[in-house]
């Protein structure tokens, strides 16, 4: 029986591997690095290594390497199932129990993940044809480089394409139904591709799968600006936080994260360097989302607009989660000047202006106190 990705990710995210060999290794911080004796061989000079951020640990005297799991098989000669129930346990999860339906949903994981690959990968590449050139001259105004378009796999489906046909080559209509990624038309009774003449941003799980999209008209008009995939089995909006899977690894280097409201200031504020940035989505900020941030960064700020739609927003966001608040994991709060969201301020000001704005941050109580003087 195969464990679910998705189970065993869980349990690596609520363990640190230091925490884990910790407790047969006695280590010392070097660095992103933790150093020491290795395990596996006596030596008197350190040459055994544990990386948090890579989530794995390394012997240079015996060349041994793995994650937590592997660590445990070795160390107390255990299977991976007795691993995975011992490593469970540590991290206050539920044993899992296997049944025909986690089985039949594992192979429905796999599918609808293939084909957001697939959807995904074709229309990334089509965004630097002929037929996508207003597409990519918007984000290249914008100010995005080559490099950052094809590092967040963004790319462009145009009105009219037959990827649908494509993808009926090699999955069922019910299996391409289940990702949301097309609704069938009443007047035609066609599937119609739900980000048509649209930039798409792949939104990706804490294991850096694509599962869900975020789509940009590119021309302003009567069509909503921004529009996300529909909740489906494997994807739940308030759960999912865009561009955690790239921003948690710098959880090693800083307590803080800014948290931003879209797709696009995340690919804009990511490609002026800082790079531990992160959106919500498009939905107000949930228990379960600051729960998953708080995984990796203790000191979350949150950049809000500066007008008084922002300043109510934060007043909510602020008294909602307030109980969750403790010594350990804080929100901070940052506005930004009124009319200018964080990709707009760093194309104008530059990347230390919004590190300064930044440093302004306050706290829950601070924010609640001086709006409720106002």
């Amino acid at each position: 029986m195969k464990y679910p990705k998705e189970y065993l990710n869980e349990i690596k995210l609520r363990l640190k591997v230091s925490h884990v060999v910790g407790k047969t290794v006695q280590l010392k911080k070097r660095g992103k690095e933790f150093i020491g004796l290795s395990p596996f061989k006596n030596e008197k000079t350190p040459s055994f290594t544990v990386n948090d951020e890579k989530e794995f640990y390394h012997c240079f005297s015996t060349g041994e390497h793995g994650n937590i799991f592997d660590f445990l098989m070795k160390i107390k000669s255990v299977g991976f199932g007795e691993a995975v129930k011992i490593l469970a346990a540590e991290a206050g999860m539920q044993p899992y129990r296997f049944t025909n339906f986690d089985q039949k949903k594992e192979l429905r994981y796999k599918t609808y993940k293939n084909i957001f690959i697939e959807y995904r990968d074709y229309f990334c590449k089509l965004l630097y044809s002929e037929n996508c050139k207003e597409a990519l001259d918007y984000l290249y105004k914008r100010g995005l480089k080559k490099n950052i378009i094809e590092e967040f796999k963004l790319g462009y489906v145009p009105w009219k394409n037959n990827f649908y046909e494509e993808l009926l080559k090699k999955y069922s209509e019910e299996e391409i139904n289940l990702t949301g990624l097309y609704y069938k038309s009443d007047k035609t009774n066609k599937y119609i591709d739900r980000f048509n003449s649209r930039i798409i941003f792949p939104v990706n799980n804490i294991s850096g799968d694509t599962i869900a999209f975020g789509g940009r008209i590119i021309r302003d008009g009567k069509l909503a600006k921004y529009i996300n995939s529909p909740e489906t089995e494997f994807y739940k909006k308030g759960s999912m936080i865009f561009n955690l899977d790239k921003a948690k690894d710098l959880r090693s280097e800083t307590d803080e994260v800014l948290i931003v409201e879209g797709y696009m200031d995340v690919v804009g504020v990511y490609a002026s360097g800082i790079k531990n940035v992160i959106a919500n989505s498009g939905i107000a900020l949930t228990e379960k989302q600051i729960s998953l941030i708080w995984k990796f960064f203790h000191n979350p700020i949150i950049c809000l607009d500066g007008d008084e739609s922002g300043q109510k927003a934060a007043i909510r966001i602020a008294e909602k989660l307030f109980s969750l608040i403790n010594e350990k994991n804080k929100i901070f709060f940052v506005n930004m000047p009124e009319g200018k969201d964080p990709d707009d301020y760093i194309k104008q000001n530059g990347k230390e202006a919004l590190v300064k704005l930044l440093e302004k941050k306050r706290n829950n109580s601070i924010l609640l106190m001086e709006l409720s003087f106002k």
